[in-house]
């Protein structure tokens, strides 16, 4: 089990902003528990492409030295990283985007 946060207050409310009824809402919202259930659920973004541009600027943004990436509806990905406070598993939500952004990620 892993506990699900945010990486900010921004992005949080960004999340809560979004309608109830809106299909990425719902999606994240599935994302966050199968996280919580497993956090390996998303697949990790190997280390050879942190060299990548839009990939280093968010490792650095964030303080953080993995990635993780969950698939969700139309093409949609959410971007992630785990941690460990020694006592429980932490998963950090970084942000989510539409495909045309996370591309920008690996270029």
């Amino acid at each position: 089990m892993a506990r699900v946060i945010f990486t900010d207050l921004e992005l949080k409310n960004a999340f809560k902003s979004l309608s109830d009824e809106d299909p990425i809402k719902k999606a994240l919202k599935r994302a966050f528990e199968d996280i919580e259930n497993n956090f390996r659920i998303g697949r990790p973004v190997t280390k050879d492409v942190y060299n990548k541009k839009g990939i280093k600027s968010v490792l650095k943004k964030y303080g953080v030295d993995n990635l993780r990436i969950y698939n969700l509806p139309s093409a949609w990905r959410l971007i992630y990283s785990v941690s460990s406070d020694q006592i429980e598993i932490i998963a950090i939500i970084l942000d989510w985007m539409d495909h045309k952004e996370y591309d920008r990620l690996f270029k």
